[in-house]
């Protein structure tokens, strides 16, 4: 049905607003990430600042892109063409390089269906109000439990579309109910990962993470472009965005980078909870972690440029614990270890005409 031209005017403005408000959002973000950097550590030199902002205008075509090139020059103390600003990322790339195929990684019981393996930890799953098992056979309301404590005593319900640690809930035998899991709404049941002991000699409690980032370059080919070790507080029952500690892993190594760094991006030697430091140390198993990551996105190729979420468990197994589509986090990954993605010439890719410029002044 033909939209009449009120319509197509209210839907343009409607989406005018929404930009404004996404980029707005990344600005704040990124100017407070800037002040604190300075505050920190001294004055950028406004001559690097000035490439960054030149570079926004010239390369990506609007200023509005400047803010997240300006945090990573104060970060890493110079400008280094090839940079992605996280916005231009979200807004940009993520709907030319991923589009519906990266937006269904929302959709929890989707995962086995695709990634049919045992790297992932899912046990059933809640979808429209039918309970199923990690096969798609569904289960009758009164059989669940056992289905989902046959081989573990804890699970974890990650409802569709969460992140940064929200919309995550623990259960044991206990303490589980179907109807509590029918009234947070559809996603998946996972074993609980008892980590391997080299990450619970940072914190006991959270289980920490690996986040790959993976692409799928113009020939086809797939290769990891950053990696970095999320590690939880100790009082958390898992991570948290916004209180983590990140921590740079070399690719052609996998041994952790000397600092990690707080949400607000201070830099730490050691975790600030047990005092465990990052130097030296090498992620277990973390060729099999590498080719994981590469083996399961060839299997969804479509979606060019994936976030992979990996645990290792007390085995030395890797267990795929979450995969982003959608726009993934390049920020902390372009500032300590980019530029990850200067190759693929995203830098020529384009917004929609009608909303191509949209300064924030």
């Amino acid at each position: 049905m033909m939209l009449s031209g009120v319509e197509n005017i209210v839907r343009r403005s409607a989406k005018r607003v929404s930009l404004y408000r996404f980029h707005h959002d990344h600005d704040l973000q990124a100017r407070k990430i800037l002040e604190r950097l300075e505050s920190r550590y001294g004055k950028t030199d406004p001559n690097k600042l000035r490439l960054a902002d030149t570079y926004a205008r010239d390369v990506f075509g609007d200023p509005v892109y400047a803010p997240w090139l300006r945090v990573y020059t104060a970060f890493c103390g110079t400008f280094k063409e090839g940079w992605i600003p996280d916005n231009y990322y979200g807004i940009v790339v993520v709907p030319q390089m991923q589009g519906w195929y990266g937006k269904i990684s929302s959709l929890k019981p989707i995962s086995r269906l695709i990634f049919d393996g045992d790297e992932l930890p899912d046990v059933a799953y809640f979808a429209n109000g039918l309970f199923f098992t990690d096969k798609g056979v569904v289960v009758p309301e009164r059989d669940l439990t056992d289905v989902v404590f046959e081989h573990t005593e804890r699970v974890v319900f990650k409802l569709d579309g969460s992140g940064q640690g929200n919309g995550v809930y623990f259960f044991d035998r206990a303490n589980f109910d179907p109807a509590v899991i029918r009234s947070l709404g559809n996603g998946v049941i996972q074993t609980f990962i008892n980590q391997h002991s080299l990450f619970a000699t940072f914190a006991a409690k959270p289980v920490a993470t690996l986040r790959f980032t993976t692409v799928v370059d113009e020939a086809g080919r797939i290769s990891i472009r950053a990696c970095y070790l999320r590690l939880g507080r100790a009082d958390d029952t898992h991570v948290l965005s916004d209180r983590e500690i990140c921590v740079p892993v070399e690719l052609e190594t996998g041994e952790l980078c000397d600092e990690g760094y707080m949400s607000d991006w201070a830099a730490v030697d050691a975790h600030p909870d047990s005092g465990a430091r990052f130097a030296g140390l090498k992620i277990p198993c973390f060729e099999k972690c590498v080719a994981t990551v590469l083996r399961l996105h060839r299997k969804i190729p479509f979606a060019r440029c994936i976030g992979w979420d990996l645990a290792v468990d007390a085995n030395g197994q890797v267990k795929v614990m979450e995969w982003n589509g959608k726009h993934n986090d390049v920020k902390f990954s372009e500032a300590t270890q980019g530029p990850c993605f200067a190759d693929l010439n995203w830098e020529r890719l384009r917004a929609e005409p009608e909303f191509a410029r949209l300064s924030l002044g």
